[in-house]
């Protein structure tokens, strides 16, 4: 069963959102972060025995400046721990989902990463993350 790795969130700007979320949650784990494939600097947050993933947008028409000018910030993503980012994003194709990306791609945290499109869970976008 896999587990949950993070909640992303959509923000415009990254130092304003975590003094905004700093009093409640605490202080980033490390410093932001910038994901080229993504097009994101990202800054994690550990809330409990997951993470806050605080994203936002490295250049204008990214997808999650796309986001955030159709939907304003939010809840962007829900992130799942799993053995194979690859194997996953298969067994999403394979009961019929879409995926949008075919296979995984590098992400934050050095870690590889794929999304199935949000019309596969009920309109969630959903991140697949290969574990540390």
């Amino acid at each position: 069963m896999p587990e949950l790795d993070h909640v992303g969130v959509a923000v415009p700007n990254l130092e304003e959102a975590l003094a905004r979320w700093g009093p409640l949650v605490g202080p980033p784990e490390s410093a932001p972060e910038l994901v080229p494939s993504n097009r994101v600097r990202v800054a994690f947050i550990a809330v409990g025995g997951t993470h806050l993933e605080l994203l936002e947008p490295s250049e204008p028409g990214s997808p999650v400046a796309r986001f955030l000018e159709r939907r304003g910030a939010g809840v962007h993503h829900l992130a799942f721990q799993v053995p194979s980012v690859d194997r996953a994003l298969r067994e999403v194709r394979d009961r019929g989902g879409k995926t949008v990306d075919s296979t995984a791609r590098p992400g934050a945290r050095g870690r590889r990463v794929g999304f199935a499109h949000p019309s596969a869970f009920g309109g969630v976008l959903v991140e697949f993350v290969e574990g540390p």
